[in-house]
């Protein structure tokens, strides 16, 4: 979520051409908030803000009227209702947001194949090829707007340039609703103007080392000298930032994406001290990675795990496998091991995330000996049974409310008898009646 407000909106003339800016950033406005909306309308216009109420949930998303109180994303929701009391809570909907994504998705590549999907609500498009059939790049990113809002109902900001860099910059300026053309001829113009954080690789640091030099704005950064900057920010920044602040930037749109590492995380209510429990966390997060892995048809090298403790100290913990694997219980023993290594000693724990990284497509098919082969198989199986009859249907005993079991043998132990028991239930149900019941879980 931008920290923008919509208070300083720059948009283009109704006239703009955009000759030249072929590269269309297109952000949608507070996507998540406007998603619930499209159910609450009489809530348009109000502070609303997108979290659960209760416990330690984080704010997901929400509208402009509270952004203009401070409210922002990662926020705790308790901090953000400080900040604005008047705020309406709505719950947030992943699936909800997942198909809208997949709506206006598909507006946009229906105006062009060159697409370049960056997150759930934002996409780069290059139009050049689509300049004799639908107009100039203002043309299409007005057409592309009306089109979102007409079959969806929400809104979205377009930037065009020459560049994804300004393009990107462009489509923030113009939040929310609203299209900003930046001609190349005009990029150094609409460049310089702005602060230095909003050259990309500018962080806290970063932004301090310029500031100390008396570079303020992106102005400054283009005049400074090559040498000086590398000497601030070392070489290869220094490099980076010079190109930027001259509007040098020749990415082209990447049409296909392979997901660098695919991860989950709990914060819980309350802080927790029990291992056992923790560990039962450790397992169903390790099972939600894995069968993320195995429907992308991809497999990590490395398993991760990230602990939070009550003081908000966080620490990440890695290991390397000998062979990639796309196996829940391999990833839940590895980041159980990587757990018992850390002798927390009873240390109160805030957070607790599990990752598999250094991901490769396809499972472990060169292989001469798969040690994990009857775990996948029934896993495998258990996918299906997912996917017919709905994530409920079959889950981890150790997961149940009120489980006893301590430590991995214990859990690993259940999980055993689960894919056995799971495996006769295929057997009997070939997946075309009732779902199976049974107490793998709920």
């Amino acid at each position: 979520m931008s920290r923008q407000d919509g208070l300083s909106r720059r948009v283009s003339d109704d006239d703009a051409s955009g000759e030249g800016a072929h590269i269309l950033h297109i952000d949608m406005d507070a996507f998540f908030a406007s998603v619930e909306l499209l159910d609450y309308p009489e809530l348009r216009g109000k502070p609303v803000i997108i979290g659960n109420p209760t416990g330690r949930s984080v704010v997901t998303s929400a509208t402009y009227e509270a952004r203009r109180y401070g409210v922002t994303a990662a926020m705790p929701v308790s901090k953000a209702i400080r900040l604005c009391p008047q705020a309406v809570i709505l719950e947030p909907h992943h699936a909800r947001y997942s198909h809208f994504s997949k709506r206006v998705m598909t507006i946009f590549e229906e105006a062009t194949p060159l697409v370049e999907k960056l997150s759930i609500d934002e996409a780069f498009l290059d139009v050049a090829g689509a300049r004799r059939l639908l107009g100039t790049p203002a043309e299409i990113g007005r057409m592309l707007r009306r089109r979102v809002h007409e079959e969806t109902g929400l809104t979205c900001s377009v930037g065009a340039a020459g560049s994804k860099f300004v393009a990107k910059l462009a489509s923030s300026a113009a939040k929310p609703d609203g299209l900003l053309v930046v001609p190349p001829a005009e990029t150094l113009q609409f460049l310089h103007p702005l602060p230095i954080r909003a050259l990309w690789g500018v962080g806290g640091r970063t932004e301090e080392s310029l500031l100390r030099m008396g570079l303020r704005t992106v102005g400054d950064v283009a005049a400074a000298p090559l040498s000086v900057l590398e000497r601030a920010v070392g070489a290869a920044t220094g490099r980076k930032l010079h190109e930027l602040a001259r509007g040098v930037d020749d990415r082209r749109i990447v049409t296909q994406s392979t997901e660098k590492s695919v991860g989950h995380e709990v914060t819980f209510d309350e802080d927790i001290r029990d291992p056992a429990r923790i560990k039962r966390e450790i397992l169903g997060l390790s099972d939600r990675v894995g069968q993320r892995l195995r429907a992308a048809g991809l497999s990590g090298r490395t398993v991760s795990i990230k602990v939070r403790y009550s003081d908000f100290t966080t620490v990440t913990r890695s290991r390397t496998l000998e062979d990639p694997s796309n196996v829940s219980k391999r990833f839940y023993e590895e980041a159980a091991d990587l757990f018992d290594a850390l002798h927390t000693d009873g240390r109160a724990i805030r957070l607790i995330g599990v990752r598999a990284e250094q991901l490769t497509e396809g499972g472990p098919g060169a292989l001469l000996w798969d040690p994990d082969e009857e775990w996948r198989e029934a896993e495998t199986m258990i996918d299906s049974l997912r996917k017919k009859f709905g994530s409920g249907a079959i889950g981890s005993a150790a997961l149940l409310s009120g489980t006893t079991r301590t430590g991995r043998d214990r859990a690993a132990a259940a999980s055993a008898h689960r894919a056995d028991q799971a495996r006769r239930e295929a057997d009997r149900n070939p997946l075309d009646g009732e779902a199976p019941q049974s107490n793998f879980g709920a």
